[in-house]
């Protein structure tokens, strides 16, 4: 379990049940898994019930006053950029942002010279909710205005929320020397009393100790009593020794500020550059963090290749083989993903493929010797292809057919098992191999492009009487209907990457009071003037208040509300702005042949189309517009590009009923495709990215003296 700084020689004091959030940091190279520091007791206490508050962060808080954590000097050697790791475990990320942080005007808490100031990165967990520690800066000495050399450099998925959290310190010495010993020894006892209070019996109290990592990886961290005496006097007297021996309240009083916000923030804000006013010490004005965004040069990178083969191996009866390739990235747990597949090339032993792209960062993820698997195969018609043979190899080897052929044996394992005399199935060269850069959907969002999020919901009949807990549109007190989940998980994503936060919100199939005209287009915000709602929660608010005053009837059409983004979206030429339309229905829609009209005449227009299906209603009508396996048309016109997404609501929502986790999987499948969808219009119409704004940093701060 990871140390919230500093990690130095203490000891944790939770009460029984609570645990510890922690992490682990990585190389900028996609290396190991490593761990700050050695074998250590993380000294932290957690403060009030854990009902209210739920687990003991992993650093001390200002609102937690028993939350102490000592220094170790260590803690001061700058270290290299960190990388978040996960390859395993998710898709490859769309690229690889650097984080630069510097801060001003921070809390000066040391008596005779400036605070000594380092940040430290927190990401929160989807599944648990947990922060666990990134990394950290350097601590700079002497300073209220730092500029961090250290960066954090994290996988950047632009469909789900990276929650991040900037912790700030000062750290001094490990016994915080400036302090007289008196003053010392009174904070550590108002320590020991204030973490007793927190519990009911001292024999609750649990002290966690980490363990130093082994070349099998993390130990896990162990729980251990600290055996406190149950007599009101001497229990804290007790606590008192073993926090005086730890010096772990001296960190209590360093705390500098905090500040909360997400990944996609930093990089939609002008010029990926943010800047936050940190909070936590009350009563005190803590100053304010700046936060910059910049993508790595590597992840642009798109490498271009074609192979060929000679006598591969004869596999099929009446004729020769028909062979493809596969290639696969090799992830850190040692396992393959799929990456790409070469087109079949038909009744051959000596197939020459097509020339084929694909990004760097698909291949192997940025780590350039990370292991590339490539499959040979003989394609069969019922899809049991016969398996010819593999070879392995890189990123760095592959980029050296820049200047010379490359010939790969390819091995099958079970012939080279069975038969002594087995050479090889064949051979594979790469017969050229180029590399080129392109723009990147973060090369227009730091150019100033606009993310313009419109809502449109279903008011139909078929969703029943919203005051029925049976209605899909039912407002329960205690949970969010589909409907409002399907609309919180995809704005609260693309909300970062608008800068005004008004959202366009419309309702269609209902009746419209008081002469009861049906609509479908009305605002949820009953201004037909301005449909705008503030925010999300202003959107959400508009739909609530409009299932109180309108009639759910019928029919269901789509066409309307398409159009009418379509038409602020023909106004915009200049790569600016780019529209996503969010359409949330539980039925077959009544205006096929108009809705395909309509996507057909958008998809020329730089915006994108999100359907979410909700209730149990079968939606074979939805998938022919959602244009991956063929594209939509109408009166013989095909569309320009997909631009199309739907998915039911219901193969995403999570069997223990975790409402957050059935959000996160939502979005991160809806809204995978739109950075694409948007390069995509970008790159049919010649657009680059614009250059980024001119920085306006906080002024810069006059010479402070000693």
């Amino acid at each position: 379990m990871g140390r919230g700084p500093p990690a130095g020689p203490g000891g944790a004091v939770l009460p029984s049940g609570a645990t510890a959030a922690g992490g682990h940091c990585q190389g900028a190279s996609g290396g190991s898994t490593r761990r700050a520091g050695g074998s250590a007791a993380t000294a932290a206490a957690a403060a009030a019930a854990a009902e209210a508050h739920g687990p003991a962060p992993p650093l001390p808080s200002p609102l937690a006053p028993a939350a102490l954590v000592s220094q170790p000097p260590a803690a001061r050697v700058a270290r290299p950029a960190m990388s978040l790791g996960g390859a395993s475990e998710r898709s490859v990320p769309a690229t690889k942002i650097e984080i630069t942080v510097s801060c001003r005007n921070l809390l000066d808490l040391d008596t005779f010279s400036k605070s000594d100031p380092m940040v430290v990165l927190y990401t929160q967990s989807r599944a648990s909710q947990e922060w666990r520690e990134f990394g950290r800066t350097e601590v700079i000495d002497n300073t209220l205005n730092p500029d961090f050399v250290r960066k954090f450099v994290l996988d950047y998925f632009f469909e789900e929320k990276q929650n991040l959290r900037f912790d700030v310190y000062n750290v001094d010495s490990k016994t915080n020397i400036s302090k007289p010993v008196s003053k010392r020894f009174l904070e550590g006892w108002q320590s020991a009393q204030e973490v007793l209070r927190c519990v009911k019996r001292p024999s609750e109290l649990l002290v966690t100790l980490d363990q130093t990592p082994s070349s099998s990886g993390p130990q896990p961290t162990l729980l251990l009593p600290l055996l406190l005496p149950e007599c009101p006097v001497c229990a804290p007297y007790s606590l008192f020794l073993f926090l005086l021996g730890c010096h772990c309240w001296d960190l209590q009083k360093d705390f500098l500020g905090q500040a909360f916000l997400a990944l996609g923030e930093v990089i939609g804000g002008q010029g990926s550059r943010v800047e936050r006013t940190l909070t936590g010490v009350p009563g005190k004005k803590c100053g304010t963090i700046l936060l910059t965004a910049e993508e790595l040069s590597n992840c642009r990178d798109i490498a271009t290749m074609q192979l060929c083969a000679n006598k591969l191996d004869k596999k099929d009866f009446f004729g020769k083989s028909d062979p493809f390739l596969v290639f696969y990235r090799s992830n850190e747990d040692g396992t393959f993903t799929i990456c790409h597949k070469t087109e079949v090339v038909k009744n051959t032993l000596n197939p020459v493929w097509q020339p084929f792209s694909i990004p760097v960062r698909a291949l192997c993820n940025g780590d350039y010797d990370r292991t590339v698997k490539i499959d040979v195969y003989d394609w069969d018609r019922d899809g049991s292809h016969d398996f010819i043979g593999e070879f392995t190899t890189s990123y760095r080897e592959l980029s050296k057919a820049q200047n010379q052929f490359t010939v790969y044996e390819v091995l099958n394992p079970r012939k080279k098992c069975k038969k002594k005399k087995y050479v090889n199935s064949g051979t594979v060269t790469l017969l050229s191999f180029s590399v080129d850069s392109e723009f990147t959907f973060v090369d227009y969002i730091k150019g100033g492009t606009q993310l313009n999020f419109t809502v449109a919901i279903d008011f139909t009949a078929s969703n029943g009487n919203p005051l029925q807990p049976t209605s899909l549109h039912y407002m329960s007190p205690y949970q969010l209907s589909a409907y409002a989940m399907a609309l919180k998980a995809v704005g609260e994503i693309i909300q970062d990457y608008d800068s005004d936060k008004l959202f366009p919100a419309y309702g269609f199939g209902a009746k419209l009071p008081p002469e009861g005209r049906i609509s479908h287009q009305f605002p949820l915000n009953n201004n037909d003037e301005d449909p705008n709602c503030a925010g999300i929660e202003g959107v959400l608010e508009s739909y609530f208040q409009s299932l109180r005053t309108v009639q759910l009837y019928g029919p269901t059409y789509f066409a309307p509300v398409i159009n009418q983004v379509a038409r602020a979206a023909a106004k915009i030429s200049d790569g600016s702005q780019y529209y996503v339309l969010l359409i949330i229905t539980d039925g077959v829609i009544s205006d096929m042949m108009q809705t395909k009209e309509a996507i057909v005449s958008a998809s020329s227009l730089p915006m994108s189309i999100i359907i979410v299906g909700v209730g149990p209603a079968m939606f074979e009508a939805m998938e022919e517009l959602d244009g991956d396996d063929v594209r939509v048309s109408s009166r013989g016109r095909y569309a320009e590009r997909d631009i199309v997404q739907f998915v039911p609501f219901r193969d995403y929502v999570d069997r223990s009923g975790n409402q957050v986790l059935s959000m996160a999987r939502l979005a991160k499948d809806v809204l995978a495709e739109i950075p694409e969808q948007l390069l995509s219009y970008m790159r049919t119409r010649d657009i680059q990215p614009r250059p980024p704004p001119p920085a306006n940093p906080s002024p810069t701060p006059a010479p402070e003296q000693p």
